[in-house]
């Protein structure tokens, strides 16, 4: 849901995920250049799918899926669009306020991730989180609807306090988490169903690198496959190293922890067409 707030959620340590049926997550940064200017871009995913993006000129919504439009009324999109553009105004003049009573040094950046996990009996859980130069700085408990700080600073708790006092927008927040998540969370799985459960044949791409006359380095890169992630199993040669880098993998063999070393330029090459026919075939087996 679009109109679910701020951005990104992370499970406290040594807790247990739960399965999940679907998670959305819009989420914004607000980059404060100085006392008279912000600028505000916004994301908002369905799982690992970018439904759409905010204008950061305008802060109207704009769709990435062609089915996401026809998946509420023209009304409900509306009133989200309203509610994001209140809120971002009223969230970014609380920040604006607090960083000039706290003296807090020009450009800085503010982000939110806000959003509701939907599980297969159909309870939901809420989150709401806002970071500060890239660290954590306040959360929303959605249990008993209170703000919690991270930092405990001065700048944070001033900001707890704002949005704490603020009862219209915490009760707002509030109804938005457990009376509107699971019903649009509902209709967004089931519009987005199609994108949600396809399957992509992975694609796997060798190249090589001589980082000494006698040594040939060769790196696989399996790209494209969906849904993620994907491992990769023990080879008969050795044993296989994920290093997982957006989506792609490297191998590593025996004799050199971090890179695949094999000597001689026609035998490097043969081992790599083998090693990514293989890999290809394991992993899409494995789906």
């Amino acid at each position: 849901h679009l109109g679910h707030l701020l951005p990104y959620s992370s499970l406290s340590p040594g807790s247990t995920p739960r399965p999940q049926q679907g998670c959305s997550h819009p989420r914004w940064t607000t980059t404060f250049q100085n006392t008279s200017f912000a600028e505000t871009e916004g994301l908002s995913l369905l799982q690992d799918i970018t439904l759409g993006y905010l204008d950061k000129h305008t802060w109207s919504i704009h769709f990435y899926q062609p089915w996401l439009r026809s998946a509420l009324t023209r009304a409900d999109w509306d009133t989200i669009e309203n509610f994001i553009k209140i809120y971002l105004h009223q969230f970014n003049r609380v920040i604006k306020e607090g960083a000039m009573q706290m003296d807090i040094p020009y450009p800085f950046v503010a982000q939110c991730l806000a959003g509701c996990t939907l599980y297969p009996n159909r309870t939901s859980q809420g989150f709401a989180n806002v970071g500060y130069n890239g660290k954590d700085f306040l959360s929303f408990n959605t249990k008993n609807g209170t703000w919690t700080v991270s930092q405990d600073t001065k700048f944070s708790r001033y900001v707890q306090s704002f949005l704490q006092n603020s009862t219209a927008f915490t009760e707002t927040v509030e109804i938005i988490f457990s009376e509107t998540c699971v019903d649009d969370m509902e209709i967004l799985l089931d519009y987005g169903r199609a994108a949600l459960e396809r399957q992509e044949l992975p694609v796997a791409t060798v190249f090589a690198r001589t980082p000494s006359l006698d040594q040939l380095l060769l790196v696989c890169h399996v790209t494209g496959f969906y849904p993620r992630p994907i491992s990769v199993p023990p080879c008969p040669t050795g044993w296989c190293k994920p290093q997982k880098v957006h989506g792609s993998f490297s191998l590593c063999f025996p004799g050199n922890s971090e890179v695949v070393l094999i000597t001689g330029l026609t035998v490097g090459l043969l081992a790599a067409m083998a090693i990514a026919a293989t890999l290809v075939l394991w992993v899409w087996r494995q789906r």
